[in-house]
């Protein structure tokens, strides 16, 4: 085949001038859909809807604002996580009038809690945020606490205590006022902690502090033991989007720490 001089043609194989094609590149797609692009599809005009998500205790519950409006309900208290949550989720968005297609952000408690627990409640925030184009935003167990007894008008120092199992407690220690953690989160036994709480008295809120009050006889606890979502949509304002979430375990799961055990007994 051949140029036909400066005219842009080329000759075929059947001899005759054929015009040139250039490949063009489809344009590439990056990022998260873009909201706007899709407000469109919003029943309740263009309102600032979140749903919070809060799996890291035996609670499975939820929290829908509505252009400021909060609705909070919890599903179970016996972690039936897989099975209470996304039917809730149908539930709570279908009784506000509300399509998941017009969620603006997904929040999740992503731990320290329950192992299983925090993998459906990340797995369902993902999901959801993937298929709609909403928001991911994370928020821990602790902080959650915390922010809910800032909340309640409880002021000092606190230390919040997720029940760990095994019997352990994920503990993290915050100043209310403002609220601001003062440590990072750890596991370790009750009878640990209490020296320190001795010596450093504060509140306590969450159902580690409910299921051992023995240990923390001397220490004051609220009456907190779920993490509440609308907690949760109150911390999340502000906090950057994600593309993932990594549940904060602090430990190993259940499962591998009793099969290293048996592993070890043989």
């Amino acid at each position: 085949m051949g140029r036909d001089g400066g005219s842009g043609l080329r000759r075929g194989l059947d001899g005759h001038p054929h015009r040139r094609r250039r490949r063009r590149e489809a344009p590439r797609r990056r990022g998260r859909a873009r909201r706007h692009a899709r407000s469109r599809a919003d029943p309740l005009g263009g309102r600032v809807i979140v749903l919070a998500i809060e799996t890291a205790t035996p609670a499975c519950a939820l929290a829908l604002e509505v252009d400021g409006s909060v609705t909070e309900e919890v599903l179970d208290l016996e972690r039936h996580h897989t099975e209470a949550l996304v039917p809730g989720v149908a539930r709570l968005l279908g009784a506000a009038g509300v399509a998941p297609g017009a969620i603006e952000r997904v929040v999740v408690d992503r731990g320290p809690g329950l192992y299983t627990g925090l993998r459906v409640g990340i797995a369902t925030a993902l999901g959801l945020a993937l298929a709609t184009g909403a928001d991911l935003v994370a928020v821990t167990s602790l902080e959650v606490l915390a922010a809910a007894a800032a909340r309640a008008g409880a002021r000092g120092e606190l230390v919040a205590l997720v029940d760990g199992r095994r019997g352990e407690v994920f503990a993290q220690r915050f100043s209310l006022e403002p609220l601001a953690a003062l440590d990072a989160p750890r596991v370790l036994r009750p009878e640990a902690l209490a020296p320190e709480l001795a010596a450093r008295p504060a509140l306590l809120g969450g159902d580690g502090a409910l299921r051992y009050r023995e240990a923390f006889a001397g220490s004051e606890a609220i009456d907190l033991a779920v993490p509440p979502p609308s907690a949760a949509l109150e911390l999340s304002r502000g906090r950057d989007a994600l593309e993932a979430v990594l549940p904060l375990y602090l430990r190993e799961a259940d499962a591998v720490a009793n099969f290293s055990t048996r592993t070890r007994a043989t």
